[in-house]
Formats: structure tokens, C-alpha cells, sequence
């Protein structure tokens, strides 16, 4: 009887049994030891947020349970991948390490590290494509660079993807004995936040992946053929809220095109708008991920270059406003409010949010990345760099900084009942839809028998959007004068 062949499958943001590459290369060993490992000493300047924490925790305990019903163990470790790997390696004698590819910038550096060590011990480390439609180097240009443009990334997409699935794993082999037992509980690793701000998330949140296929289905069944009439209103279920779901790899992206190329045959022949839009969104994060590789500084440096030297300014008393949804403007702080309450705020919010942070206040853009990271359930490095970016101006296929979202007639458009303001600033409930987006404007009686009081029980305006608008554009024009223009086209809706 031969030595038995051991591997140790290393979890990081793939919670899922179904369309996982690792696992389903686990097969072929006598035995698999699967781990997640969390480095609360890690050095990563984007390491995961509080409510990104929160859903961890949580798909954590899902996704143990699915191990479980095969038989298998989820051991959960603390400290550095590089020093745990080797040491569970050396316990249970492993000749090889699966996982799938992180595209993490710090991380890619910690894995060439850990990939070292493993071969110095004979141990074969084998990371492979698992998270994304396409590898993030593969959908380039002819020449090889990459695109910066997203409609020509989308159309080679169409012309050379081919949908494929994997399917559910009919076994997991079991863990070794000896390892059974060197694991921590998920309590120990501290992830639930202290402060009391995440209680209310499991009332909006399903975690997992029988969660996240659910969603898909019913999503499939009742919300797509809306979806692009519906998706930029805040105050409708017109989106697919997969988000997180898909940034914790609950579900596969390949999972989601299956599912709709089922329903309605090959993407290039597909018709339907709503259809449409929405496979494009999907494939916009594939973007953001194939310019995170490409240009791993820009979680904290601009893509052009010539936004290092914009006027920003360092506004403490309106960022603290903005984090907490007094800023006076009542569509951004409906959404502040929503991403506090909830850990997500709607799309179409995100940007108005966003420009009014960059444009109106004059924040540079990685203040507000960084609250959004600490603060989504979603947060994702790939698509949070790439929307900050994009509302800034200053990154890929950008929407022009001189485009400057008015959050006053935004609000109107898209929430024109007030329903959505109405139920993040309830203080605000009373006042008819004429007024509930400039509240400043209505007459003192309207606002009496609203029990509205600016400046007690809602802050009055802490810029004025005209004002603020003229020195977004000054700033712009002082940075055009010193390197030429920036261009870019805007890839959203208006």
C-alpha cells in the first residue's frame, strides 16, 4: 500500500462547493485538509473592513456546514498564510497546496513568498483560475496592452467567451486525523465588529451560497426583464443585490451567465436590453479586475497621472457630515445612511454620493474609498478603486471630473415619490415630493407642519451646489492649464 497523497486546500474568497476550481481538483488526493487561515496581524493597507468582516463571519459558518455534509472539515487558523501553510503542511504531510487566484495586489507578493518556502519543502503550490469569467491578463488588445476603454473589452468578451460550468463535486475526500483538532473556532477570530452598527444587517442579508443561488433564481425569474428600466431607482428591488454574494465567492460570475444563457441562449444573440445591461455589469467587474492587474497602484494612486497635483481639500468637518448623512442634501444622505444602516447603498446613490464627496466638498476620492471599504458588506478592491476612479475623473473609461451630478435634481429623478428619502431620513417623511430633495427651499409653514426644523432636526446645506460647482470647475480648469486636458467617456447612464 502506497503513501497517501495529501493536499491541503486553502479557502480565501471562494465560499462555494459548486463552480470551484480547487475543489474540484481536490479529488484526485486521498486525503484534503480544507483552511481558511485569518492574519490579524496582517500589514495589508486594504485588509478587510468591518462590515466586509461581518458577512465573513458569517459565510464562514455556511460554508463549514456544506463541508460538513460531505464529510469534510473546514479548519479555521490565525496568523501569516506563509507560517500556518507550512506548519499544517508539515503536520499532515501534504505534497500539494490548491487554492484559487487572489488578485489582490499584497496578496499576489505574500503568495510568491509562501510558493517559495512550499518548494524549498518539496510541496507543490497550485494556485489556479477561479474566481473570474477570464484570466485578468487574457482579454487584451491586439498589441497586448490593455484596454482602458470599457465597450471594446465587453465586445472581444462577446466574440471569444464561451460560457462553461463546472459542476458540484461528488466527494471530498476526508480530513487527516491528525489535523482534525489544530483548528480554532470562528468566534476566536474576532470578526463581528464590536460597536453595535451591524445588528440589523442579517434582517436585509441571506449569507451563503444556497442564499446567493436563491437570489439568482429568483432574480432571473422576476427582476430581469425590468432591469434596465428599474435598476437606477433606489426606492424598487430592480437590482440583483448579488454584489456581496459574488465578492465573497458564494456564486461564480460563470454561474450567473449560465443561468441566463439557459433561459435565453448564446450572449452574442441576445437581444433584450435588460438582458443585456445586465450581463455588461457583470463584466464590468471583470474590467475592474483586469485593471487592478494591470495597474496594482491604483487603490491609491490615480491612473492619469496629472490628478496627483489636483487641489484637493483636507475637509474633515464635511467628510464626518458625509459619513453620517448630514450633509443637508437629502438623496446622499438617504444613501450614507443606507450604506450605515444596511452595509450596501444602491448604485445609482453610490454615485451621486460619490461625486458630491469629490466634486461639492473637493475630498480626495480615496477618503471616500476608504469608507465605503470599511463600511459595504461588499466591499471589493477591484470594483471600489474602479467607481472611485471613475467618479474622480481620473481612472479608466472615467466619467470627465467637468460632469458634476447635481444631487438636488438627481434625487428628484430618481426618487421622484421622495419614498427612498422618506425612509432613510424619516425626519424628512412628512414633506410632499416637491420639497423632500431641497427642503431649504420650502416655505417655513410647509416645513411646520412637517415637524421639519433645518438646522435642529436636519442640517441646512453645508455647501451651496451652485458655489460648489463653480470651484469643482475652477479646480478642474487649474489642473487643465498646467498638463492639457483629461479626457475620458462615460461608460453609466446619466
Amino acid at each position: 500500500m502506497g503513501k497517501k497523497r495529501t493536499a491541503i486546500l486553502w479557502i480565501r474568497n471562494d465560499f462555494r462547493i459548486k463552480d470551484n476550481f480547487a475543489l474540484s481538483q481536490a479529488e484526485q488526493y486521498d486525503e484534503v485538509l480544507p483552511v481558511f487561515i485569518w492574519n490579524d496581524k496582517d500589514k495589508n493597507p486594504w485588509k478587510r473592513g468591518a462590515a466586509s468582516k461581518w458577512w465573513l463571519h458569517h459565510t464562514i459558518l455556511q460554508f463549514r456546514e456544506s463541508l460538513k455534509s460531505y464529510g469534510s472539515q473546514l479548519i479555521l487558523l490565525r496568523g501569516s498564510p506563509e507560517e500556518e501553510i507550512l506548519r499544517v503542511a508539515r503536520l499532515v504531510q501534504a505534497s500539494d497546496v490548491l487554492c484559487n487566484h487572489t488578485h489582490h495586489p499584497h496578496d499576489l507578493i505574500a503568495d510568491q513568498t509562501l510558493q517559495g518556502l512550499l518548494e524549498k519543502e518539496g510541496i507543490c503550490f497550485q494556485s489556479f483560475h477561479g474566481s473570474l469569467l477570464c484570466p485578468v491578463d487574457e482579454l487584451c488588445k491586439k498589441d497586448g496592452e490593455p484596454y482602458l476603454v470599457y465597450t471594446p473589452f465587453w465586445k472581444n468578451f462577446l466574440k471569444t467567451y464561451e460560457i462553461k460550468i463546472l459542476v458540484r463535486p461528488k466527494t471530498v475526500p476526508p480530513v487527516p486525523q491528525k489535523a482534525k483538532n489544530s483548528g480554532c473556532s470562528v468566534e476566536d477570530l474576532n470578526l463581528l465588529p464590536r460597536q453595535k452598527w451591524h445588528e440589523a444587517f442579517h434582517l436585509h442579508w441571506s449569507v451563503g451560497e444556497a442564499a446567493s443561488e436563491k437570489k439568482l433564481k429568483d432574480f432571473i425569474a422576476k427582476g430581469l426583464m425590468s432591469y434596465d428600466k428599474l435598476r437606477d431607482f433606489p426606492a424598487t428591488d430592480g437590482t440583483s443585490t448579488l454584489s456581496p454574494h459574488l465578492h465573497f465567492g458564494e456564486i461564480h460570475p460563470q454561474r450567473v451567465l449560465y443561468e441566463i444563457v439557459k433561459k435565453f441562449g448564446k450572449l452574442s444573440d441576445i437581444k433584450n436590453e435588460n438582458v443585456m445591461q445586465f450581463c455588461r455589469e457583470i463584466l464590468w467587474r471583470e474590467f475592474s479586475y483586469h485593471l487592478l492587474h494591470h495597474f496594482p497602484d491604483t487603490p491609491d494612486e490615480p491612473l492619469r497621472e496629472r490628478f496627483r497635483n489636483f487641489p484637493w481639500k483636507n475637509n474633515k468637518k464635511g467628510l464626518h457630515a458625509w459619513c453620517r448623512g448630514q450633509t443637508g442634501y437629502p438623496v446622499v444622505d438617504a444613501g450614507m445612511r443606507q450604506l450605515w444602516s444596511v452595509g450596501w447603498m444602491h448604485n445609482r446613490v453610490r454615485m451621486i454620493s460619490a461625486s458630491f464627496l469629490v466634486k461639492h466638498l473637493g475630498i480626495p476620492w480615496q477618503e471616500g474609498a476608504k469608507w465605503f471599504w470599511d463600511t459595504l458588506v461588499d466591499a471589493d478592491l477591484a470594483n471600489n478603486t474602479q467607481g472611485w476612479q471613475w467618479t474622480a475623473g481620473c481612472g479608466a473609461d472615467a466619467a470627465p471630473f467637468f460632469r458634476i451630478f447635481n444631487p438636488i435634481t438627481q434625487g428628484e429623478k430618481f426618487d421622484p415619490d421622495g419614498s427612498y428619502i422618506a425612509r432613510w431620513c424619516p425626519e424628512l417623511g412628512r414633506l410632499a415630493p416637491k420639497w423632500i430633495c431641497r427642503p431649504w427651499e420650502a416655505p417655513v409653514h410647509i416645513l411646520n407642519e412637517a415637524g421639519v426644523r433645518l438646522g435642529d432636526n436636519y442640517p441646512l446645506p453645508i455647501v451651496d451646489h451652485k458655489e460648489a460647482r463653480e470651484q469643482a470647475l475652477w479646480n478642474y480648469e487649474s489642473l487643465k492649464s498646467q498638463a492639457g486636458s483629461p479626457s475620458g467617456s462615460c461608460p453609466g447612464s446619466s
